[in-house]
């Protein structure tokens, strides 16, 4: 993501300039769209003529329009944003107050005004905008007849394969059949690896698979490599990490994720971060459960380090309550790690309330608890 403007003022309303780069983008976007934003951006509307003659054609042309915001539709797989709302701007082509859906492209500029920006949609703003944050990491996660090839990167985990064939048993005196349907199957996801996996982006390739499936996949991949002279899988081979998992299946990744080995090499991505940190709440709450809560309250987390799951709140006072929790943990000095909802880490995150904390310091006194929950007005 491009940053071409920003103007913010001192009651936190202004606007943003942005240019999306790559289909992540698509997501921090999606994120940052709320319900009475107003967007601009550049889009192509079909449009009515009637000639002299009484005629009447049709014909596409491109405009700039600037909507209200009313509703936001994400294509998580192919990374497509949609925004429908109504024109608040005079335009040759669209009237005020009419409908329009506004689908916003790669590398096109669009510009997003809100009457307040809040910490939590800044932070996301820089995050996406950072240099550094890429999706250096790649995952196969496997076993006999099933595989799920996944991109994982600050963001989201993005699913970018899935390749199943039916595996015959082995019978007695007889492994043709198998060992055959399992050449198409390592076939089938080298190909996915190879079409799906850019090798100048990507730092690390994690293999995992209960049992040796990994083991006798890596070899079946190196050996078609040397046989096909494939220099792109030969000049990566120090890339392919190979773990365990205990199955095939996508929830498989956190689990990868978790293995010492791989923390020790992934120590500076934002997604093994994430899983270590909910590991942490899982063993604080296993063995200290007064040191570690979840829930919508907003007391548990102001002597704390939280963890927080950014999922999309449209309604305003519910947001602005866990914005002033986030807000009010930083003050007292914790530590906050937005987790995101497409991410494994955060999908668990969710199903604890979206919010958990494990506290510096046991607290002997909480008293009056405020439920986030609640809907009423500060």
């Amino acid at each position: 993501m491009k940053l071409l403007h920003k103007d913010i003022e001192k009651d936190n309303a202004g606007q943003v300039t942005l240019i999306p780069e790559e289909a992540e983008d698509m997501w921090h976007s999606y994120n940052l769209l709320q319900v009475g934003d107003s967007l601009r951006a550049s889009t192509i509307r079909k449009v009515q003529t009637e000639s002299s003659t009484g005629s009447v054609g049709s014909s596409r042309v491109r405009t700039t329009l600037t909507l209200c915001v009313e509703t936001v539709d994400f294509d998580s797989q192919a990374c497509q944003l949609r925004v429908k709302g109504t024109n608040i701007e005079e335009n040759q082509y669209v009237k005020m107050g009419a409908y329009h859906t506004i689908e916003l492209e790669l590398n096109r500029k669009f510009t997003l005004a809100k009457k307040s920006w809040d910490s939590i949609l800044l932070d996301r703003i820089d995050q996406a905008c950072d240099p550094t944050q890429k999706a250096d990491v790649a995952a196969v996660v496997m076993q006999e007849g099933l595989a799920n090839v996944m991109l994982v990167t600050p963001a989201m985990t993005l699913l970018r394969a899935k390749v199943e064939v039916t595996i015959p048993r082995k019978r007695r005196g007889s492994c043709t059949q198998h060992d055959k349907a399992l050449d198409r199957f390592y076939e089938a996801v080298m190909q996915a690896i190879l079409r799906h996996i850019n090798f100048d982006v990507i730092k690390c390739i994690l293999v995992g698979s209960p049992g040796f499936v990994k083991d006798q996949f890596i070899s079946y991949l190196f050996k078609e490599a040397v046989r096909q002279d494939n220099k792109v899988l030969l000049e990566n081979r120090p890339k392919f990490m190979m773990v365990h998992s205990s199955s095939g299946h996508k929830y498989s990744l956190k689990e990868i994720l978790s293995d010492p080995a791989v923390t020790s090499r992934l120590s500076d991505t934002k997604a093994a971060g994430e899983v270590k940190a909910l590991e942490d709440f899982y063993k604080m709450l296993q063995h200290e459960p007064d040191r570690a809560l979840y829930g919508t309250t907003y007391w548990i987390c102001i002597h704390a380090s939280l963890l927080f799951c950014a999922a999309r709140h449209q309604d305003v006072p519910t947001r602005s309550r866990y914005v002033r929790l986030v807000d009010n943990v930083r003050d007292n000095g914790g530590n906050v790690r937005i987790f995101s909802s497409l991410h494994v880490s955060g999908e668990q995150l969710t199903q604890l309330s979206g919010v958990a904390a494990i506290l510096r310091f046991p607290i002997p006194d909480l008293s009056e608890p405020e439920d986030l929950s609640s809907s009423d007005e500060d």
